[in-house]
């Protein structure tokens, strides 16, 4: 995003401009000096000290203050000499307006002031019938400040405006940058969840073709090793249907076809879960109600159910393994149970997975809770609460699950 430049000080060719302005306020002063008021017309030293008058507006935005008392320095002896008055105007003028645009009203004030006395001054020491001319003087002096004044606050506002513009773009920028990083976020754990699990279903499942073919070659158990090999097309297919579904979904949004939501898993595939675990060896027994779940709901308890039976498959430790599974409503959320009877343990002693850490992003991302932890007496245990009232606003336009 372009960074606007507001500053008049370093606005490009700010010091060019103002030189260009001021030999175009010499011209005018000259022309002025010539042609009007012939009986006041310079001499000399009058024509030095109004050539030289605009020569400090070339740093008038920098030094406003400085080069408005160079110019009056200059100009005080150029009146004092009673020559052309109508000529220096001009640079008094852009000398006021520049102090009145760059400076606090305060400042601008006292400067008025200051300005007002200085010109009376002069102006009634050279004559002291100047009553109407110290009147008339003293009305553009006080016309200059204000339009200065005036310009100012234009010019604060119009800064404020862009800056809010910019606040706001930027704040845009920000919210696109989170709504990637949480994308990619669910991504991750939606290829985690699906790839963990199969993948585990299927090792479990080669171990026991294995097992029947090592156990006694010459008494070979076709029929279990057949089921098996069927057990492991099985889950390979159910995988690659979700893992179509998946990368289906990712194509539409990158496309921008879509919305990215897609078909979410819901309570109703957690018979699914239980049976493929059940295929792995487990015994698995499973409660679920929540049929008034929203959405987004379901598809966090689905996630949880399956990350958890992966773990118990993969980490049980025993071969009469049991899981209980329990999603019921309760408190206005839906609550959700898995405990083993395993020995208890979700890693295998290296480097530490994914699994636990998903299962509270999932909870967290329809605003609930997660614990983990061993069961008591023996295994392992995974209780999550998730609100329903909250994630129906969520899945309505704020949450994670779009």
């Amino acid at each position: 995003m372009a960074v606007v430049n507001r500053d008049p000080r370093t606005a490009p060719h700010a010091t060019r401009n103002d030189a260009l302005l001021a030999v175009a306020l010499a011209v005018v002063a000259t022309a002025v000096a010539l042609f009007t008021d012939p009986g006041r017309r310079p001499d000399a030293l009058g024509w030095v000290l109004l050539l030289a008058a605009p020569v400090p507006l070339v740093w008038r935005r920098r030094r406003p203050l400085l080069v408005l008392a160079a110019v009056a320095a200059l100009v005080a002896p150029y009146h004092a000499l009673d020559n052309n008055h109508l000529a220096t105007t001009p640079a008094t003028y852009v000398a006021l307006y520049t102090v009145a645009v760059t400076g606090r009203p305060l400042r601008t004030i006292l400067t008025g002031i200051t300005v007002v006395g200085l010109s009376t001054s002069v102006m009634l020491t050279v004559s002291a019938h100047q009553a109407i001319e110290v009147l008339r003087v003293s009305g553009w002096v006080i016309a200059v400040l204000f339009c200065g004044v005036d310009v100012r606050f234009y010019r604060q506002y119009v800064a404020s405006v862009l800056e809010r513009a910019e606040r706001a773009e930027r704040t845009r920028e920000e919210e696109a940058r989170r709504r990637v990083a949480e994308e990619r976020l669910r991504i991750a754990r939606d290829l985690h969840d699906l790839l963990a699990h199969s993948i585990t279903l299927i090792g479990v499942q080669t171990s026991v073709a294995a097992h029947v073919l090592a156990a006694d070659p010459e008494r070979l158990d076709r029929e279990a090793v057949a089921k098996s090999l069927d057990d492991i097309a099985e889950t390979c297919r159910s995988a690659r249907g979700e893992l179509r579904t998946t990368l289906e979904v990712l194509r539409e949004h990158t496309a921008g076809a879509g919305d990215g939501r897609g078909p979410l898993p819901g309570l109703d595939g957690l018979s699914d879960l239980a049976e493929a675990a059940r295929l792995a060896g487990a015994k698995v027994d499973l409660s679920a109600e929540g049929e008034g779940a929203p959405p987004a709901v379901g598809a966090a308890a689905y996630r949880i159910v399956q990350e958890a039976l992966t773990n118990a498959v993969r980490h049980g430790g025993r071969d009469d393994l049991t899981v209980r599974v329990r999603v019921f409503e309760g408190e206005g959320a839906l609550r959700v149970t898995v405990s083993d009877d395993g020995a208890g343990c979700t890693g295998d002693g290296g480097t530490p997975g994914f699994g636990l850490i998903g299962m509270r992003e999932r909870a967290r991302s329809v605003g609930g809770t997660l614990d983990a932890g061993p069961a008591p007496g023996k295994g392992f245990e995974v209780s999550a609460v998730l609100p329903m009232r909250r994630a129906e606003a969520w899945s309505a336009g704020e949450g994670e699950t779009r």
